[in-house]
């Protein structure tokens, strides 16, 4: 790190779980992030910020002049531009030292399996079922620790899945891919807007520690943070030796 870099991030630098080694650590990571949105935002924010060095930005969609009650990325004059463009923006004004790669797409099938392969943490910040088992799906077959939020009107939810460990669950052990889920989005049911930030912001907080290797993360765990009474609960989750994704990869 040069002399800037020490001072832009010496309060990391001040934390002995950190140090100077652990933020290299965070300056030699590329994080994938899948959704611009609502959790995309906050979370990009921070790992912007925290000195993650290349973070890729996914995301097909446009800012809509409804995106900007909660998707903290993007502003007003951007209605209409491309989402990744509008985060590219963002984030490299709060830090121009690092690369932010903005992909314009919907990725899946063998584009996605390159884009996880290539990635040391992956953040699933979508809003649908079948893109989340195929982030999941992804993520287990290249051994890349992934991050999943969720947030709807006022309930959130974060964990992490990495099988790097042969203890731990994947995404489909919680939600198996051949049982029904009722899709929700925020068009139609809402979403308190700190929401997301909350889970955003958490969402961020355990890429860094999966990248710097500090703490416990939440893998086998979920947390459910109910907004309206600000109560967070958590709950274990164990790996299903049956499941569909995981269970043959141990």
């Amino acid at each position: 790190m040069n002399d800037q870099q020490l001072l832009r991030y010496s309060r990391h630098i001040l934390l002995d779980e950190i140090d100077i080694e652990g933020q290299e650590k965070l300056l030699a990571a590329h994080v994938l992030i899948i959704g611009a949105g609502g959790l995309g935002s906050p979370a990009a924010f921070y790992l912007a910020s925290a000195g993650i060095g290349t973070i890729t930005l996914v995301d097909d969609d446009t800012v809509d002049l409804t995106n900007l009650q909660r998707q903290i990325l993007h502003t007003t004059e951007r209605v209409g531009q491309a989402k990744v463009v509008s985060g590219q923006k963002t984030l490299t004004e709060i830090n121009p030292t690092i690369e932010i790669v903005a992909l314009q797409e919907r990725v899946s099938g063998e584009r996605l399996d390159e884009l996880v392969r290539n990635a040391s943490v992956v953040l699933d910040c979508s809003d649908n079922f079948a893109t989340r088992h195929a982030i999941n799906r992804a993520c287990v077959a290249n051994r890349v620790p992934l991050v999943s939020g969720a947030a709807i009107k006022f309930d959130g939810q974060v964990s992490v899945f990495d099988t790097r460990s042969g203890k731990a669950p994947c995404y489909a052990c919680l939600f198996p891919e051949d049982q029904q889920f009722e899709e929700v989005n925020c068009g139609t049911m809402g979403v308190f807007a700190p929401l997301v930030g909350i889970i955003g912001s958490t969402q961020a907080a355990e890429a860094l520690k999966l990248v710097a290797g500090i703490g416990a993360s939440l893998a086998g765990r979920l947390l459910l943070l109910d907004a309206r009474t600000m109560e967070w609960s958590s709950i274990k989750i164990a790996r299903n030796t049956s499941c569909s994704v995981c269970g043959q990869a141990h």
